[in-house]
């Protein structure tokens, strides 16, 4: 082990839905010792990963620390955005002394692993771990990620993206350079489904490395902290399919919809109008937050397909505007944005 202080890099991997976010989140919450910082690979109209992480407020991670890069997927664009952003971090004071990487549904994590040897960084930071989060129930059904729609829609409206590759070999590159699996939302499927999973990792992967069961993020710190594993001097181990990449061409098929509104009235009416919004309709992602009327804290939403979840999240501050933000992506001609507007009117 080198004796030089660098500041520690958890890269945190996955396809969309996985629970990158969450996990974040958590791990922030939980080591108030720790100055964090965080390097959030964001999509769309409106940052709702970013806000949610925001939305810890709390004094190891203030907002400024949470940098979020929206100009298309982290390994593609590694030269223009990840280089200048860290050097950034690097140089703030005070200096964090932790820093998290959540990559977007799509990125290869070998290529932004090859860019902690860039001479511009590789003497201040250092990656002690990646870690990539998979889906009990989407590998154990061989779909690899909640919503492979919703995989592809990113991949379409990326237009810096220079790989076009099946789910699968996505997955096997993930799988083969972390150095811990989590497979999560394992609360969500049986142990004959759970065997399943962890046995087709294990044959994929060219490395012995751990796999945990989890569940909303919920882990022991220690076991993915301040590994020290050093894993950008470890390249060699770690196969690729995507090695070398091939520039492709892309279409945008898919668009996104930001939905405004005032404070919700009625929580149990708005919930079921959105519920009913997803049964029938085939919106792949649904994120934000929504105002409701007479409570102190903001509820957050999150839907992949039909499957929606809410939770409390944040106390509203005095200077907040208390408004409902929902991001919607869907396929283009697949529902008009005035339905969804008609819809929420009332």
């Amino acid at each position: 082990m080198e004796n030089i202080t660098k500041i520690p890099v958890t890269i945190v991997t996955g396809f969309l839905g996985t629970g990158k976010t969450t996990l974040i989140k958590n791990i922030i919450q939980n080591n108030s010792e720790k100055k964090i910082a965080i390097i959030v690979n964001e999509f769309g109209d409106i940052g709702v990963d970013g806000e949610i992480l925001k939305s810890c407020s709390i004094p190891n991670c203030p907002a400024e620390n949470i940098i979020e890069l929206s100009n298309g997927c982290i390994c593609c664009t590694v030269a223009d955005d990840f280089i200048p952003t860290v050097s950034a971090l690097v140089d703030m004071n005070p200096q964090p002394c932790h820093i998290i990487i959540e990559t977007s549904g799509l990125a290869l994590p070998k290529p932004l692993l090859k860019a902690f040897n860039w001479p511009e960084i590789s003497s201040k930071i250092t990656v002690d771990s990646v870690l990539t989060l998979s889906d009990a129930e989407a590998v154990s059904s061989m779909r690899f990620a909640p919503s492979p729609e919703a995989i592809e829609l990113q991949r379409l409206e990326d237009n810096s993206l220079d790989h076009e590759t099946p789910l699968s070999e996505v997955f096997e590159d993930q799988v083969n350079c972390a150095d811990i699996i989590l497979l999560t939302k394992s609360d969500l499927v049986d142990e004959i489904e759970l065997k399943k999973a962890k046995d087709y990792i294990l044959k994929i992967s060219h490395r012995n490395v751990p796999i945990i069961p989890n569940t909303n993020g919920d882990i022991d710190s220690s076991l993915i902290l301040d590994l020290e594993m050093q894993s950008e001097k470890d390249m060699s181990s770690r196969k690729s399919h995507h090695d070398r990449l091939h520039n492709e061409h892309n279409h945008n098929d898919f668009k996104n919809f930001v939905l405004v509104l005032d404070q919700i009235d009625d929580l149990e009416v708005f919930t079921n109008k959105l519920k009913k919004l997803l049964d029938k309709n085939q919106i792949l992602r649904t994120k934000g937050y929504l105002a409701v009327k007479n409570k102190p804290m903001r509820l957050l939403v999150q839907a992949v397909g039909s499957r929606l979840r809410t939770q409390y999240d944040k106390m509203w501050e005095r200077n907040d505007t208390r408004e409902s933000k929902l991001v919607f992506i869907m396929e283009k001609n697949s529902l008009n944005n005035q339905e969804i507007k008609n819809l929420f009117k009332n």
